[in-house]
């Protein structure tokens, strides 16, 4: 049970986050040494013998049913992600050899790449599950121009805003734009524990970043399937966009990130503008080529 120390973790931060008023359960004015609920109350509220739920907490998961997950989920009243994220660590601590998911293509299929390419107007990526951008359209690439300057290939959205001073001043919601990307990496790692490429990656954060390992510390995750982010771009400033994240089920750890505007807004003009950038630099770009050949 290699991730015994995952499942304890995950569970007492859960449990410090959740009162007794929001559990529902009577404090009787009395003084509280913990933050959170106590281990007899989640089990009192799962349905469950303290024994047993404190054997789970402590990371021995073998032969816990779905049922009782879904019973402590309920308890602990957590998310889809969180409960999603739960079953993973618990069905790795089960499994009688090291669960390794196949890895993610490093290449991007030529299909996908036109897919991609065709999205006029709409800003399109290919991400994996570590959050390395592996293909994107001229939009894109405008967009991420900052993000795609990183000379470590191929270029991260975690390294961009914990290790580069520019992510700050590209987004204003700095804050909670980048505990979106550690809770993404979060779930990411229950869902993949043996890719040694995050555990490099998350290793990497933790040294250089102490932003990024109090985030870590916290076990926090989260789908990061649709929303709203605001960009400040350098060449057309403030942009508010609605991001979508479609996963590839042909290429698993594969998906397909979009970047759109509102129809009439300063948004879609500033992409616009965006756009008509980005199409000069690869004509300039394919002529300088033919020249050179």
């Amino acid at each position: 049970m290699g991730n015994a120390n995952e499942i304890r973790d995950f569970l007492t931060t859960r449990r410090a986050k959740l009162t007794p008023e929001r559990a529902g359960l009577p404090t009787y004015g009395r003084q509280r040494r913990v933050p959170g609920l106590r281990r007899e109350e989640v089990a009192l509220l799962a349905g469950i013998s303290v024994e047993y739920y404190t054997r789970l907490e402590r990371g021995n998961a073998r032969g816990v049913s779905d049922d009782v997950l879904d019973a402590v989920s309920r308890a602990l009243q957590l998310d889809e992600a969180e409960r999603a994220h739960l079953l993973d660590l618990v069905r790795t601590a089960n499994a009688e050899r090291l669960p390794r998911r196949p890895a993610a293509p490093v290449r991007v299929r030529p299909s996908i790449r036109r897919v991609v390419d065709s999205m006029g107007g709409v800003a399109a990526f290919v991400r994996n599950g570590r959050l390395d951008i592996l293909y994107a359209n001229p939009l894109a690439r405008a967009l991420y121009s900052e993000h795609l300057r990183d000379p470590m290939q191929p270029p991260n959205s975690a390294r961009f805003f914990f290790l580069d001073p520019r992510a700050r001043s590209m987004y204003p919601d700095w804050e909670t734009n980048a505990s979106d990307v550690v809770a993404t990496l979060r779930g990411e790692a229950g869902r993949n524990p043996y890719d040694r490429a995050l555990s490099d990656l998350v290793g990497l954060l933790s040294t250089r970043s102490d932003e990024f390992r109090v985030r870590w510390a916290g076990h926090d995750v989260r789908f990061h399937r649709s929303g709203v982010k605001r960009i400040r771009h350098p060449l057309v400033g403030d942009l508010t966009l609605a991001y979508e994240s479609m996963e590839l089920p042909a290429d698993p750890g594969l998906a397909i990130v979009t970047y759109s505007a509102e129809p009439g807004s300063p948004s879609e003009a500033g992409l616009q503008e965006l756009e008509r950038w980005a199409a000069t630099r690869e004509r300039l770009a394919a002529v300088e080529a033919v020249a050179e050949a």
